[in-house]
């Protein structure tokens, strides 16, 4: 009797120590305590908030050390300062705002966000200098002596404008209006401007709503000014097409330039969490590809194109052992 009763409690130790235990995918793992992280993304209107809410989801289903929660935000520079101040852990972002943030340059001049690390380059966000195509302006050189609605003041946009037409040598010579896009399309509409400068995944919505009636074109950015950007240490620029029709009035494939969307994290996240979300990301890609379009442009293969700050060691761990040759400038 006395080792029948030590056997029913050895039975019913054992059971205590497998209920601890859950079934996942079909394999029996310990549980343990996740890291969550909050992830920032950008308006409820944009691309960043229903690509980072699916992406937080898929983290939070399939991670093993991590978990995570997506915010509204508005969007690259406060996503950048929201890392930098411990509020947000990982984040969506503009890769030419994320090498500001790191460098201290423009809107974040005195203030370096050297926490700031890069996990993967996303989808192309294009450098857009939009006319009616009616208009005489075939060129950047033609834009001397017009009005240029060059973006918000201190936007990304306004800061790209700034040194693509520097690079094209006529940044002193046009008239410069500072508006966002959602302004500069009317007022290029009405004739106002002349050119409207916007950042953005295309097709842009904004640009479709005035093309509708009224047609436009979208300006070359050559060779020769995308190789300057890059010699005066513009890393992040990246050639782009926009192709013929994607616009009302655009009738032909148009060259021009831009930045890359971004997932960036803090270097205070440990190796093993960032590895898994980077694992995660390209696991799962076809998860986030069902929720927009632009995922479908996140890839391996353009992982790194336009990386513009330091990888985290984690994120550098997974893409050598998918192959990847990391570039000596970012690997922090």
């Amino acid at each position: 009797m006395k080792w029948k009763i030590l056997g029913i409690i050895f039975v019913l130790a054992l059971g205590l120590v497998v209920s601890g235990c859950t079934q996942q995918g079909g394999t029996t793992t310990s549980s343990v305590e996740k890291t969550k992280i909050t992830i920032y993304t950008g308006g409820t209107s944009g691309v960043y908030f229903p690509l980072g809410s699916k992406y937080a989801e898929l983290l939070t289903k399939y991670g093993t050390v991590v978990s995570a929660e997506a915010v509204t935000s508005g969007a690259s520079v406060a996503n950048a300062k929201a890392i930098g101040d411990g509020n947000a852990q990982a984040a969506i972002l503009q890769n030419d705002v994320a090498y500001y943030a790191y460098n201290g340059l423009y809107m974040f001049q005195g203030t370096a966000i050297k926490k700031l690390k890069g996990v993967a380059a996303l989808y192309p966000e294009t450098v857009q200098f939009v006319v009616r195509a009616d208009s005489d302006i075939k060129s950047l050189e033609d834009l001397k002596g017009k009005k240029v609605a060059i973006g918000a003041p201190g936007s990304g946009t306004a800061v790209a404008a700034e040194q693509v037409l520097r690079a094209a040598g006529v940044w002193d010579s046009i008239e410069k209006v500072n508006q966002k896009f959602s302004e500069a399309a009317q007022s290029l509409k009405l004739g106002q401007v002349d050119a409207a400068v916007l950042v953005a995944g295309i097709p842009t919505p904004a640009v479709n709503q005035i093309a509708v009636q009224t047609p436009v074109r979208v300006l070359p950015i050559p060779d020769e000014t995308l190789n300057k950007l890059k010699d005066e240490g513009y890393i992040f620029y990246v050639r782009q097409i926009v192709p013929k029709g994607t616009y009302n009035g655009v009738e032909e494939d148009t060259p021009t330039v831009a930045v890359k969307a971004m997932l960036a994290v803090s270097a205070d996240l440990p190796d093993d969490v960032v590895y898994e979300m980077t694992k995660i990301l390209y696991e799962h890609v076809e998860d986030l590809r069902a929720v927009h379009q632009k995922a479908k442009l996140i890839s391996l293969d353009t992982a790194l194109d336009g990386m513009s700050i330091p990888l985290h060691p984690g994120a550098i761990k997974y893409y050598e052992e998918k192959g990847l040759s990391i570039p000596s400038e970012i690997k922090g």
